[in-house]
């Protein structure tokens, strides 16, 4: 049979354009490996593809990068003891879960629900079936439960305590906080640093008043940055962990606050604000010679280790909050009328009542004293006196002096929020009232600072609080405090005259300052009571409505101690008048501040003595020690011998005072009934005891009895009243 050759032609052609089909697919796909095998080389050789390296991206899915968190400087006083301190809290919480198990097999779940109610309920006072409820929420699928405020902020103790029960499924989250040893201790100047949430999400301590919020950056210190590599079933890889960026540790500050004079000072301002209830008080002591502030404090004040009272008063009163003086102004214009050369003390004036245009300056006394010379008249605090001599100085010189003593700008203490002052010195009136503190605003921080003109013959200092800033990376000090001159208002000569009227003012037979008199010691002083201007812009009558002050310095001749006492608006005033209140705070203070001090202890009549060496004494010849410097010796532990003790070797403490000796380590608790913060934190300090604290004043109550065994993290809770 003939083939048709049009068919085989077709069949031909269908063939062969087949096999260019293939050859053509062939070449294509042939062409497309041969780039992608000069891709994959590339690759290979190179590592990256559109400009991003491979090698870095694999890396990086196995490499963990953390943040190193900087601790926060130490805040201390002038005897290096801390006031501020990093710690850490803890928040408790509980897992529902019951797929949560360990490689093991063993569950990470609560299993166990009446015994975790039962021992939360002892640790976090609550109740134990409010906790069950919790534990048992309306949605089963919740994976994990808290307790309210109850279970946050726990200290270390507690969080022990709750561990020891071995409880499954409860576990803890840390979070970093401050640590306030001291509770009350110049809480305002000091200040507080809370945990706050940064606008990264991050969360960091920040300052948030005083000292804690001036040195926020420096305190802070840079977090560092470390990087950990995993394996692929993340595993941490040995040997993997280098620092990427190095942490730096925020700087210590050291003030110089004297612990003993400030303790002293608490507790002296706490019984007088208890027993006269003002609105407000303050209290500052300053070294005179070179302008450290000493102590320092204020009522209403706050508890730093749990925040107790911070909402009656957030002002610090040392610096933000100007009030009018009063008479404590009227050393400031005697001064300025001597420098000036128009005092003329032995000239006569007419007390009691004194016109000037159509109004009236009248005497704390309306009737008067009669005629007297200018000298009685500071004796007496005479307002007269004082609209005398401003007007005979002229207006224009008197205000000369007031900036030169420092009022109405800050003081630059550095202090958050300080304030200015004001006056209102347009009219004649205006300008006599400033002579005897109305109608003028001031400071305690710039009263203190004029005063030190007075104190140290002309030259005025500027008060500080640092001692120093050091850097605990290197140990390097980045910044020292030191005696600073800010002005020479008035002459020595002129200082030392303002002296001695202040003295004849504490010694004269009419004097108004007797009741600050020290034995011993001659005290040169002034008062002060300055009405307190109401809401609606008038002064105000009776007691309640005053502020009270007292401003003095000692020894008279060449003051090495000056200090400031201020009771403002006090509801009480029980059995004394308000100045012998007054020095129950000034007096104290003052005497032990000298009998501290080398250079003006009287012999034999000093109020502190200086701690032995018991370390490595016998127990007994210790105690022999301790009794025969009139010192109170508490031993801690069952040993022979001393291996510790607080005060430490050196130190000065008051007489009468307990020196906690540790002695070998099987420890028992002590009872504190009517011991002082101090002693608390002392007696801690030894044993390592884990302390909360409410309240002020002195032990009324602990959770752990005397003779109990303690050990290092023990927990106790101690109330003051």
């Amino acid at each position: 049979m003939n083939k048709d050759p049009k068919r085989m032609s077709s069949s031909d052609n269908t063939r062969s354009n087949r096999r260019h089909f293939g050859n053509v697919l062939l070449v294509s796909i042939l062409v497309v490996f041969i780039l992608l095998g000069i891709r994959f080389v590339y690759i290979a050789i190179g590592k990256h593809v559109q400009n991003v390296s491979l090698s870095k991206q694999a890396q990086a899915l196995y490499t963990e990068q953390q943040t190193i968190h900087a601790k926060r400087g130490t805040i201390y006083d002038a005897d290096g003891n801390p006031i501020a301190m990093d710690t850490n809290t803890y928040t408790v919480y509980a897992v529902l879960n019951k797929h949560q198990v360990s490689t093991s097999g063993q569950p990470l779940y609560v299993t166990n629900k009446d015994k975790v109610a039962r021992v939360l309920s002892k640790a976090l006072n609550m109740n134990a079936d409010e906790i069950l409820k919790i534990l048992t929420p309306a949605n089963k699928n919740t994976f994990q439960v808290e307790f309210g405020s109850a279970g946050k902020d726990l200290s270390v103790a507690t969080k022990q305590t709750i561990q020891k029960a071995h409880l499954n499924g409860v576990s803890f989250t840390t979070q970093s906080a401050r640590l306030y040893p001291n509770g009350i201790f110049a809480s305002h100047m000091i200040g507080y640093a809370q945990p706050t949430t940064l606008a990264n999400g991050a969360s960091s301590l920040i300052g948030k008043m005083g000292i804690e919020q001036q040195f926020n950056k420096q305190l802070s210190g840079e977090n560092g940055v470390k990087q950990i590599k995993h394996d692929s079933l993340g595993y941490t890889l040995p040997n993997s962990q280098r620092n990427k960026k190095s942490v730096k540790n925020g700087d210590d500050v050291y003030t110089t606050l004297n612990p003993d004079l400030q303790n002293l000072l608490e507790n002296q301002m706490q019984i007088l604000y208890s027993k006269l209830q003002p609105k407000n008080m303050v209290a500052m002591m300053i070294d005179t010679k070179t302008g450290k502030i000493l102590a320092a404090t204020q009522r209403p004040t706050f508890n730093a280790s749990n925040m107790q009272g911070l909402s009656d008063q957030w002002n610090d009163l040392l610096v933000s909050d100007p009030y009018e003086p009063g008479s404590t102004m009227k050393s400031m214009s005697l001064a300025a009328s001597i420098d000036s050369g128009n005092f003329r003390g032995n000239d006569t004036y007419q007390s009691g009542r004194y016109k000037i245009g159509n109004a009236i300056v009248p005497d704390w006394n309306p009737a008067g004293w009669g005629t007297i010379t200018y000298s009685k008249g500071f004796d007496l605090s005479s307002n007269v006196a004082m609209a005398h001599l401003e007007q005979q100085m002229g207006a224009a010189t008197w205000k000369k002096y007031i900036q030169n003593f420092g009022f109405l700008k800050s003081t630059d203490s550095g202090l958050p929020n300080e304030a200015h002052g004001t006056m209102q010195f347009s009219q004649p009136i205006e300008q006599a009232n400033t002579a005897f503190g109305q109608g003028i605003t001031v400071t305690p921080m710039q009263l203190m600072q004029a005063y030190t003109a007075i104190a140290n013959n002309g030259k005025m200092l500027k008060p500080y609080y640092i001692n120093k800033v050091v850097d605990p990376n290197t140990n390097k000090v980045v910044y020292r405090g030191k005696r600073t001159v800010v002005g020479n208002p008035i002459s020595a000569s002129t200082a030392k005259k303002v002296r001695q009227h202040m003295t004849d003012y504490v010694y004269k037979s009419y004097g108004m300052g007797k009741d600050f008199k020290i034995a011993g010691y001659k005290v040169a002083a002034k008062t002060g009571t300055a009405q307190v201007v109401g809401s609606n812009g008038q002064y105000m009558d009776g007691m309640d409505s005053t502020l009270n002050s007292v401003i003095g310095m000692v020894p008279a001749k060449n003051p090495r101690y000056l200090m400031y006492v201020t009771v403002n608006q006090p509801k009480k005033v029980p059995d004394k008048i308000i100045t012998q209140w007054e020095n129950d705070v000034f007096s104290p203070v003052m005497t032990e501040a000298l009998a501290m001090d080398k250079n003006t202890a009287l012999p034999g009549k000093s109020t502190s003595t200086k701690v032995p060496k018991l370390v490595g004494t016998s127990v007994d010849d210790a105690k022999q020690q301790v009794t025969n410097l009139s010192l109170t010796p508490v031993v801690i532990g069952d040993g022979s011998k001393v291996t510790a003790q607080s005060p430490a070797e050196g130190k000065r403490t008051l007489t009468n005072q307990r020196i906690f000796l540790r002695a070998g380590d099987n420890l028992t608790m002590a009872d504190m009934n009517g011991w002082s913060m101090g002693d608390v934190l002392e007696f801690a300090k030894l044993t390592g005891l884990s302390v909360q604290t409410s309240g002020s004043g002195y032990v009324t109550s602990q959770s752990l009895p005397a003779g109990k065994t303690i050990q290092e993290g023990t927990g106790v809770t101690v109330k003051f009243k």
